[in-house]
């Protein structure tokens, strides 16, 4: 059940985009994120600042998997302090990266990095600077504005 409030920011986008490697070589393969995502409680998950386990500064809500990659939808929580911070940069674009904590259940060695076929996801974040440079925030519901219906899309169109 979501308890959401108006003040909360919206926020959705891809956590992880398959067969794309990161900056250390590493490329989930879809159907990676499969089972962990059936053990969800609540399906839900923590949203994390710079996957600082301390302070969650939100829940991501719904979390699957497309053809592309893990898409991510979820809520930044108003309130405290660091949550305001990280809203403020999300709406002025300070900070726009996703990134996925896990633990590697199976994996294949390739001469170039990793393949990684079955991931346990703990957690997805909100980060400056992502490994997988593509994996980004992509929408934003501008709560800010008080005005629900408002939608702000970050992808660019080249």
């Amino acid at each position: 059940m979501e308890m959401s409030s108006p003040a909360d920011l919206r926020v959705s986008g891809y956590a992880s985009l398959f067969g794309q490697p990161d900056l250390s070589g590493d490329q989930v393969q879809r159907g990676a994120f499969a089972a962990s995502l059936l053990k969800l409680p609540d399906g839900r998950l923590p949203m994390l600042f710079g996957h600082e386990t301390d302070q969650p500064i939100g829940v991501w809500d719904r979390l699957l998997e497309d053809r592309s990659g893990l898409f991510v939808s979820g809520r930044v929580f108003s309130g405290s302090a660091r949550s305001e911070r990280v809203r403020r940069w999300i709406a002025e674009g300070a900070v726009s990266g996703l990134s996925i904590g896990y633990r590697v259940r199976r994996k294949s060695q390739t001469s170039q990095g990793r393949l990684l076929l079955d991931l346990d996801l703990w957690e997805v974040s909100v980060v400056a600077f992502p490994m997988l440079r593509s994996a980004r925030i992509t929408q934003i519901d501008d709560v800010i504005s008080q005005n629900p219906t408002s939608q702000r899309s970050l992808i660019r169109e080249s």
